[in-house]
């Protein structure tokens, strides 16, 4: 019976290699070589290390800069608020709480475009509303550009990707341990600091990665949210494709993709019954 369902990844596992291991092999290859724009090889080809010289670039470098400074502020941002909402969530009374976690994420399903255009008129001083309710039409208070609009993108759009795994490790915990500390002599605010939150760590760690990851390699967001006043790596990574740049793009999405790995390696050695995801 095994083998039969086995039989039915075979088209997943193809598709699997023609559309992400052969394109990231194919970048492998391309950031080792010397082609000019648009991939001209009528001359052949040659070995090069000369592209690692673009990391040390100030423009590659801030980019990077930045991308990591943003995820890390973001990812910090969604610990404190998404362990608030998960929490809360764990502790209510809902009947039926993954209709609750369902509404949540709803926004996700539609399109991450259409999201952030409208989060983009909404930090727009001429359709902001909170400036609407006050009075307040001055073009001076435009949000767009600035490093809280893109913060503020990056939160809302990636937030629940950490309730969701907070929510399932706090889910898994045995009343029974909570109930044997109070017995212990331990308050609800020792309770929580010494036994809850040590035993949600995995889903703290899991929703960080999650996260982090996305706001790390994205485009869209800070290219819509920020008007091209705040470069992420993302953004370098898809004008270095834009302008058929394709080794120093290549590089630069290695790399990304080397991060990518190591971070799902981790979730795997943290969570290995992948308890956090479900």
């Amino acid at each position: 019976m095994n083998k039969k369902f086995a039989r039915l990844s075979t088209p997943y596992l193809y598709w699997l290699y023609i559309l992400a291991l052969f394109p990231a092999l194919f970048m492998f290859v391309l950031m080792f070589l010397d082609i000019p724009e648009g991939l001209d090889i009528s001359n052949g080809l040659k070995f090069t290390l000369e592209n690692f010289k673009q990391l040390s670039e100030p423009s590659t470098l801030i980019a990077f800069g930045n991308s990591f400074l943003y995820a890390f502020i973001t990812t910090i941002l969604s610990i404190v608020f998404g362990y608030l909402v998960a929490f809360r969530l764990f502790r209510s009374k809902f009947k039926n709480k993954f209709l609750v976690l369902v509404i949540l994420i709803l926004p996700m399903w539609t399109n991450i475009l259409l999201r952030t255009e409208s989060l983009a008129g909404f930090l727009n001083s001429n359709g902001n509303v909170v400036l609407s309710l006050l009075g307040i039409k001055s073009a001076e208070f435009d949000l767009l550009g600035t490093p809280f609009a893109v913060i503020f993108g990056l939160f809302v759009t990636y937030v629940p990707f950490m309730v969701m795994p907070i929510f399932n490790s706090l889910e898994k915990i045995d009343k029974s341990i909570e109930e044997a500390a109070l017995d212990l002599g331990l308050t609800e605010t020792q309770k929580f600091f010494k036994v809850i939150l040590p035993m949600s760590s995995k889903g703290i760690v899991t929703g960080s990665i999650m996260v982090f990851l996305p706001c790390l390699s994205g485009f869209a967001i800070p290219e819509i949210l920020g008007r091209g006043n705040i470069v992420l790596i993302g953004n370098v990574i898809e004008a270095s494709f834009k302008n058929m740049s394709y080794t120093i793009g290549s590089l630069l999405a290695v790399i990304i993709l080397v991060v990518i790995l190591l971070s799902i390696f981790i979730v795997s050695k943290i969570d290995k019954e992948g308890e956090t995801l479900l």
